[in-house]
């Protein structure tokens, strides 16, 4: 299994292609639309590896933005005793949701590729009960 590991918002991120994971929120970006990640510090499967210094030129991967949105809120409460003095502020870190798609080489061969989405649509049946008359 190919995985490579890239480097956005400050972070670093191992990935594999089909795999959805959270990351700093992208700017100026919508749903469905696909991104570049150029900054690739590795890749590699189980057998070869190559390393960057400090990046591999040549190497990208790509993903699909799934959706933009907000984390649960994190509550920040400062309270000084004997005082009668206390603060209570709250934070919600926004976050882009992706899907990693392709898996680029420095000399542009696809490594790893993810496997068609597909959607199927599930019936729910309901029991409608006979009134009585």
């Amino acid at each position: 299994m190919s995985y490579a590991v890239i480097q956005t918002g400050g972070k670093q991120y191992k990935v594999k292609s089909g795999e959805i994971l959270k990351i700093e929120k992208l700017p100026d970006s919508k749903p469905e639309t696909k991104i570049e990640f150029k900054e690739i510090l590795a890749y590699g499967d189980d057998k070869v590896i190559e390393v960057g210094a400090p990046t591999v030129t040549g190497a990208k991967v790509e993903a699909e933005l799934v959706k933009n949105g907000k984390n649960r809120t994190v509550l920040i409460f400062k309270k000084r005793r004997r005082h009668n003095s206390r603060r209570k502020n709250g934070h919600r870190q926004e976050y882009s949701m992706i899907r990693i798609n392709k898996i680029f080489s420095k000399d542009g061969k696809v490594l790893s590729e993810a496997g068609k989405k597909v959607v199927t649509e599930k019936k729910v049946e309901t029991a409608v009960k006979e009134e009585k008359k």
